[in-house]
């Protein structure tokens, strides 16, 4: 029955992923920004409901018409589309994502910036279409540790796309995730994308799993003027790993 229930998310999931897709196709365009961002959250919370998942956020989420550096630790593929629903933020992420059937798709359409990590100087120029966004009024969200853990530590964080919000004289703003049990509030690794994991076997794990609450937890703005960014990245790191110690149901 298990399994049997997957099956039936999954198709439900592919067709709103289709209904995703027709509405990127054909009435994007004749949408401003703002109309688009709603679009995306009301999308992305419809999918996670489709999958079996609840949203709990606690917290303050990004304010609207804030430009601001959204920091996150990283679980999953679903990350992303939780910190959609949670708020509507444009991501930078690796470059492998954009061809990812549908989700590269909506990825780029809701207007996620692309880096190319195996080229470390790849990432000066993400930095300055960052800074450009983040002056523009643009909400952005990075993954600091740079891929996906396990959900148990951290990853080490990067500094180096911290240097946009310092540029760019913007707040970042700290926040974790955490995927528990609906029923239990222990945490689940049915999400995890790590090592020999694929989509595939994340979404199937996710698909035949009990019903899980995702988590976001976010912490308070932090001003981003005469912050040296290596420094910075430690004392994030720090509250990163506090606010997921706090995320509980």
């Amino acid at each position: 029955m298990r399994h049997l229930h997957a099956i039936a998310r999954l198709l439900h999931a592919v067709g709103l992923a289709l209904q995703g897709w027709w509405i990127i196709r054909r009435r994007f365009e004749l949408m401003d920004d703002a109309r688009r961002a709603t679009e995306v959250e009301r999308w992305a919370r419809r999918m996670l409901r489709v999958l079996g998942i609840q949203l709990l956020v606690q917290g303050e989420p990004p304010p609207a018409r804030t430009p601001l550096l959204l920091i996150s630790n990283h679980i999953s593929w679903l990350d992303i589309l939780v910190l959609h629903a949670a708020r509507h933020v444009r991501f930078v992420s690796k470059s492998a994502v954009k061809g990812w059937p549908f989700i590269g798709l909506m990825a780029t359409a809701a207007g996620t910036l692309y880096i190319e990590r195996e080229r470390r100087r790849d990432a000066m120029r993400v930095v300055h279409h960052m800074t450009e966004a983040l002056r523009n009024g643009d909400r952005l969200a990075v993954f600091p540790e740079g891929t996906t853990s396990d959900g148990r530590v951290l990853l080490p964080f990067h500094a180096n796309l911290l240097q946009a919000a310092i540029s760019a004289g913007v707040p970042v703003l700290p926040a974790a995730l955490r995927f528990v049990d609906a029923a239990t509030g222990q945490t689940s690794f049915a999400p995890r994308y790590v090592d020999e994991d694929t989509l595939l076997s994340s979404l199937w794990r996710t698909l035949c799993a009990p019903p899980l609450l995702a988590i976001v937890r976010y912490g308070q703005l932090q001003d981003s003027h005469g912050r040296d960014r290596r420094e910075w990245a430690q004392s994030l790191y720090a509250d990163v790993t506090a606010l997921r110690e706090q995320a509980v149901p």
